[in-house]
């Protein structure tokens, strides 16, 4: 479910350092949010990262 349906964004994975240096996995998310925008002229749910959303990229339906 975390993908941007417009920009394709997704989850991508690092790694955690600790003050130790001790070392394992983490990932950051997108942050998505389940919005009704007009889609080829018609109104559809899709998901939307916040920065599509802030940058016009999204016509939101009403």
């Amino acid at each position: 479910m975390a993908n941007c349906d417009i920009c394709g964004k997704s989850i991508s994975f690092g790694i955690r350092v600790s003050h130790s240096h001790r070392r394992s996995n983490r990932t950051w998310r997108p942050n998505v949010r389940r919005v009704k925008a007009v889609v080829n002229g018609s109104p559809k749910r899709i998901h939307a990262c916040t920065r599509c959303l802030r940058s016009g990229k999204v016509t939101r339906a009403v």
